[in-house]
């Protein structure tokens, strides 16, 4: 396919062709022949030439003749015996008091003083038009009665413990020891033996002595009990800390926490662990005394999608709900299900029975009036959990369907972060001991200077550190 270029020449050849290049660039290039161009083309020339573009290169078809931009156009004489004799024109100024003024600047000057007007005649009323009779008054608006209130319970705060302990306990360990302490601390004595093994295999594979894991273990074993202390004391405290307002998983989280056997057998966590204790009980009554009034409040003033979700977030697990109660919100929620109610109500209900502990207990009469698509395909996904409401709109239950799970609100899209590089440890291996040569009683001892044996740095991969064969990494 071909097409137009602005091309410069840079040189001409012997055997009569032209080297080009693109006007004011390096590339495309190539070569013209001599016959296609002007006669007196010389070097440094811009043309406009046609070219065909494939894959052995371009092929230049011809040159394209441009029209000379200093040659004028065709103008018609005119012929006249008059001398000519230009026009000049001169806008007389318009006086600013004649313009009307109005507003601020005064009043118009172009109308008479309303004061000095005759009063208008008063018009007949049309025979042709019917006499309008005088408009009734206009009913009062319907007033809506505010939403019912319910009652409202402080956001409870997540536990975010500091690394007071954790940060003492590494500082008092050498500096050898800290990346194993610390992947010790991240998955245990597990993942101390899994870093060893993938060193130990790019050690082998790089031709170099591997790395005896039994000192790095004990090393581990030992420190591991003191860091397990140091992290449930940091969490203990801040747990502690906001004792009123905490959530109560993170409050139950640190109390379960407090049963490992590496902490028990430290005492300077009993007291703490016991006075946690005593909190979660009591924490635990509180919050079930809320959940059942929080119900209660919701029945009484009809709002029962409220009531639906709170009964099936209890505050402990496996605790049994009241009958009583349970009956109440099922007689409200049969009320509700009625079959003149929209479909968006059906399923904003069925989405909070769902998952409810009186589910069973709902039978409504009827399928709704109005039935979507939308509605049946939530009833359809949640007919493993609500059979009898599958059964009103004519959807069979498949044995052993999995139950679904509630719907959330979708989440925002997160930024992802480029992970952090982290830097690459080093452990510092102290120098092997020189053996002594013996010294004979009878010979005077001379004393001479000793060097110090240069501290070799091997890097420490992925927070544990090669063994050296010193007997100072072993304990």
């Amino acid at each position: 396919m071909s097409r137009r270029l602005d091309i410069e020449l840079t040189s001409a050849r012997e055997d009569g062709t032209w080297t080009w290049r693109a006007a004011g660039a390096k590339v495309p290039k190539g070569v013209v022949v001599a016959t296609l161009l002007p006669n007196q083309s010389k070097i440094g020339d811009v043309l406009k030439i046609e070219a065909d573009f494939d894959i052995d290169g371009i092929t230049v078809l011809s040159v394209i003749t441009q029209r000379d931009k200093s040659q004028k156009a065709t103008l018609l004489q005119l012929i006249d015996d008059k001398p000519f004799v230009g026009v000049t024109e001169k806008l007389a100024k318009k006086a600013r008091n004649d313009k009307p003024r109005r507003g601020k600047q005064g009043p118009r000057t172009d109308r008479p003083d309303r004061a000095n007007r005759e009063p208008r005649e008063l018009r007949e009323p049309r025979a042709d038009r019917p006499i309008r009779e005088p408009r009734a008054p206009r009913p009062d608006r319907k007033a809506f009665p505010p939403a019912p209130e319910v009652p409202k319970r402080p956001i409870a705060k997540r536990l975010k413990p500091k690394r007071v302990h954790r940060t003492a306990v590494l500082e008092s360990l050498p500096v050898e020891q800290r990346g194993v302490a610390e992947r010790a601390l991240a998955g245990g004595l597990a993942a101390v033996r899994e870093a060893i093994k993938s060193q130990n295999a790019q050690l082998k594979k790089d031709g170099k002595p591997e790395v005896r894991a039994d000192g790095l273990i004990s090393m581990a074993s030992d420190i591991l009990p003191k860091l397990r202390v140091a992290e449930w004391l940091d969490k203990a405290e801040a747990a502690k800390a906001d004792l009123e307002l905490l959530d109560l998983r993170d409050l139950r989280a640190v109390v379960v926490g407090s049963d490992d056997p590496m902490v028990v057998r430290d005492e300077s966590t009993r007291a703490l662990a016991t006075e946690l204790k005593t909190a979660l009980k009591s924490h635990q009554e509180k919050e079930m005394s809320n959940w059942i009034e929080d119900i209660k409040s919701a029945v009484e003033v009809s709002r029962v999608v409220r009531a639906l979700k709170l009964s099936g977030e209890p505050p402990k697990a496996g605790v049994l709900f009241p009958a009583e109660l349970g009956a109440q919100i099922a007689r409200a929620t049969t009320e509700s299900l009625a079959s003149d109610a929209g479909a968006d109500r059906w399923i904003a209900v069925l989405e909070a029975l769902a998952f409810s502990p009186i589910r069973a207990q709902v039978k409504p009469g009827a399928a709704p009036v109005a039935t979507t698509d939308a509605l049946r395909d939530t009833v359809k996904r949640l007919s493993p959990l609500l059979p009898q409401i599958a059964a009103l709109f004519g959807i069979e239950v498949v044995t052993g369907t999995q139950a679904p799970k509630p719907l959330r609100p979708p989440r925002q899209a997160r930024q992802i972060r480029k992970p952090r590089v982290k830097k690459e440890q080093k452990l510092t291996i102290p120098p092997a001991p020189q053996p002594v040569a013996p010294v004979s009683s009878e010979a005077p001892v001379a004393e001479a200077p000793v060097a110090e044996a240069p501290v070799t740095e091997v890097p420490f991969e992925s927070a544990v550190g090669s063994e050296a064969p010193s007997s100072s990494l072993q304990t």
